[in-house]
């Protein structure tokens, strides 16, 4: 167990890089042979879009390294943190990281992303997509994506994780993220059966309805079972699923600079 996490903690940055290309490219191949929805849009300008904010991510990914980093300095001079107050098997310890993570870093600032006005109108980007698939993954406005990773590090703060569990948590993350995104057909029986613990492509397509109350429904990355807890789980009808958001309707969603002025665009009146 201990070497197969110090892989993670050792992996170079262009392989972590090239893992995100790699999981999108699995999914993006799917989607076109077992597509959900056969949408009539310009496959490689929607990406295009997606994968401009994507890039603006990776670079402020680069950024938190450090203060990561620097947070990891101070745990290890301080101690602080549950999983120093306790003494059980790695893999126990690992589990417990990872919950923390997909509640705090995921469920938790997703819940308030969508409550907070002000923050519902960063998150405004990456729900204005009216062709979700695999790169809708990767799109969001460069502010949401500081309010995450804060979150992520209030995780490993909280936790005093070894820098291993998190990053072993980004790498399931992004299989999570793509995984849900992407515009794939799984079989209904099969999608509801794996939903009762983990986030399924079905599972979320919900969230992306432009309409409330399923908008404000199903925040869970990767375990559907913190909206079973909280009372966010949805899951029906796949054909009455309609995407985008009615408020920001009228904006361009495949246009970059447009998306990245929506928050600050008050012409859009926020139901928030």
């Amino acid at each position: 167990m201990e070497s197969f996490l110090l892989f993670f903690e050792q992996m170079p940055v262009w392989m972590k890089a090239a893992w995100i290309f790699f999981v999108l490219g699995i999914f993006w191949i799917a989607e076109g042979y077992y597509a959900q929805i056969n949408f009539s849009y310009k496959k490689w300008r929607h990406a295009r879009v997606n994968g401009s904010l994507l890039f603006m991510v990776m670079l402020i990914n680069v950024a938190f390294g450090a203060l990561t980093a620097l947070l990891y300095q101070w745990i290890n001079q301080s101690n602080f943190g549950l999983l120093n107050l306790i003494e059980w098997p790695l893999w126990a310890e690992l589990i417990i990281a990872l919950i923390f993570l997909d509640f705090i870093a995921q469920y938790f600032v997703h819940f308030l992303l969508h409550k907070v006005p002000a923050l519902w109108r960063l998150h405004l980007v990456h729900h204005s997509d009216k062709h979700v698939d695999v790169t809708t993954g990767t799109r969001h406005h460069p502010l949401d994506f500081l309010l995450r990773e804060t979150f992520a590090l209030i995780a490993i703060a909280l936790t005093g994780m070894p820098v291993s569990f998190y990053l072993f948590y980004r790498i399931l993350s992004v299989v999570f993220t793509y995984f849900t995104h992407a515009n794939i057909a799984l079989p209904v029986g099969i999608d509801k059966a794996i939903s009762y613990v983990f986030v399924t492509p079905n599972m979320h397509k919900f969230h992306h309805h432009n309409e409330l109350p399923w908008t404000d429904s199903n925040f869970g990355n990767m375990l559907s079972i913190w909206d079973r807890i909280f009372g966010t789980f949805v899951y029906g009808d796949l054909t009455k699923v309609v995407y985008g958001v009615d408020i920001a309707d009228h904006k361009d969603d495949q246009n970059l600079w447009v998306q990245l002025g929506v928050p600050f665009d008050r012409s859009i009146k926020s139901k928030r």
